[in-house]
């Protein structure tokens, strides 16, 4: 069933293997997509679909030095080089629209204002990406560093957020992406409003599971009211407590917030589930219910074989299937699983910033026999 076409509202795709995804931090100054991002997608478009990765909709939204955005004239055309790119090479991409909320650094936000969130909460421990001495992605040199406290939204700042989702997807669109995917997972800003542990609100945006998904829902019926649900998609984590954020009772919740996307009839939901070692696995009763309350289309990743992609499938829990590291150093990553071919290893030295080594220079197995 990998292997077979895949209809996601108007776009046929020839597989259902996502590209989900995954922070590279290669952009140009001003935050601008690069000819050579065009080319790392360009090389990559036999997936069914490709989700960029996180792109934030405002200064106030990034958290890590080199991320690309989407609020800018400059980077629009610099996101329209690659969709073009991609869509010359047969390819279908989506692009995840990211607000970081506190898991950001004075040094990175607007005025060198504290980040913002659903509450004044610190997440100890939880480190971002900076450059403090402005060499840029190529010199690949940076610094981690705690994210700095952050200050609550007021009910004005959110309509604010929201209203800057709204203007990322029409910059989306006239940049030439099929669809956009919302950034509800790993601990992120729509995230921090979710999960209990991240959220001592105690107006209408906190305390209650109804309250805490009403910034989900704003967000989502902003994004759809632009540009139509058959072109938005979500990206949940139930079950991972990334940067801090942790839920006292996650499959109520999210079985919560798949309603929530059902109701407003969103393309898909893009389940990440927890992948690090001994990470909890996420219950097949739960997979079971999340098809049950959600009738869209349902993606899951997170070390996912092509054995248990199959099995995912045939259990009709999910209808595609992510495949993150795998895809890093395997540009032709759906041809090498068709057919049984060894994959090369991705570098994680050269993960974030730099140049084209350990992004654009791995082989396909044309043209190394599927050896680096």
């Amino acid at each position: 069933m990998l292997f077979t076409p895949y209809r996601l509202g108007d776009l046929e795709l020839p597989n259902r293997i996502v590209m989900p995804p995954m922070t590279r931090s290669r952009a140009a100054s001003g935050n601008v997509p690069t000819a050579l991002m065009a080319e790392y997608y360009a090389q990559r478009a036999s997936a069914g679909l490709i989700v960029t990765e996180g792109t934030q909709i405002s200064q106030q939204g990034q958290g890590y030095a080199w991320t690309p955005g989407i609020h800018s004239p400059e980077q629009v055309a610099g996101w329209r080089g690659v969709t073009d790119a991609v869509h010359a090479a047969g390819g279908r991409i989506f692009t995840q629209l990211w607000h970081v909320g506190r898991v950001s650094h004075v040094s990175l936000q607007p005025g060198g204002l504290a980040p913002v969130s659903s509450s004044s909460l610190v997440a100890e421990g939880v480190k971002v990406f900076i450059d403090p001495e402005g060499k840029g992605p190529k010199a690949g040199i940076g610094e981690m560093v705690q994210h700095s406290a952050p200050q609550a939204l007021s009910e004005a700042g959110i309509a604010q957020v929201v209203q800057d989702f709204a203007a990322a997807v029409r910059n989306a669109m006239a940049a030439g992406f099929d669809g956009v995917e919302l950034h509800g997972a790993n601990g992120y800003l729509i995230n921090q409003f979710i999960d209990s542990q991240a959220n001592t609100r105690t107006d209408g945006y906190g305390g209650s599971l109804s309250n805490r998904l009403r910034f989900l829902r704003e967000v989502t019926e902003a994004v759809v009211a632009v540009v139509g649900r058959e072109r938005v998609g979500v990206r949940l984590a139930p079950l991972t407590t990334l940067q801090g954020a942790v839920d006292d009772t996650p499959q109520a919740t999210y079985l919560g917030a798949a309603k929530v996307l059902d109701g407003i009839g969103v393309a898909y939901i893009h389940i990440a589930e927890a992948d690090w070692e001994d990470a909890p696995e996420m219950p097949a009763a739960f997979k079971e219910a999340l098809r049950l309350v959600y009738g869209g289309t349902l993606i899951y990743a997170g070390k996912y074989t092509v054995e248990r992609a199959e099995a995912a499938l045939r259990n009709g829990w999910a209808d595609l299937i992510g495949f993150g590291r795998s895809f890093l150093a395997n540009p032709d990553l759906p041809e090498r699983l068709r057919q049984g071919l060894p994959l090369n290893e991705p570098d994680a030295s050269r993960f974030f910033g730099g140049d084209a080594a350990g992004y654009t220079d791995y082989p396909f197995a044309a043209a190394g026999n599927g050896e680096r």
